[in-house]
């Protein structure tokens, strides 16, 4: 008998599940720094594919914690965000996916 793939998913998190419920508090804290340290890589993969659309010098938009559309340019790219000078002078540091070209 074949399992489906999302079958085996669910199957496979709950036998996960039941075997970090028999953890101590050592493993439990050595099993938490390498779950956010892979969080961690896998989120900068992210960033990193998004970065690859925008360049310096780019023009974009996006909206400011106001709610507002601001649009400016790039003037640089970080590790995780977008260093944009707004039209209206002011400097921000922006996800690439919260930018539009």
């Amino acid at each position: 008998m074949e399992i489906k793939k999302e079958t085996a998913g669910v199957i496979d998190r709950l036998v996960v599940v039941e075997e970090i419920k028999k953890l101590g508090e050592d493993d439990l804290i050595f099993l938490h720094s390498v779950i956010t340290e892979r969080l961690k890589l896998m989120s900068q993969a992210k960033s990193t594919l998004l970065m690859a659309d925008f360049h310096p010098g780019d023009r974009v938009s996006f909206q400011g914690t106001d709610g507002l559309l601001k649009s400016g340019l790039i003037l640089r790219l970080n590790k995780k965000t977008a260093s944009i000078r707004t039209d209206d002078g002011h400097s921000w540091n922006v996800h690439p996916g919260f930018l539009k070209k």
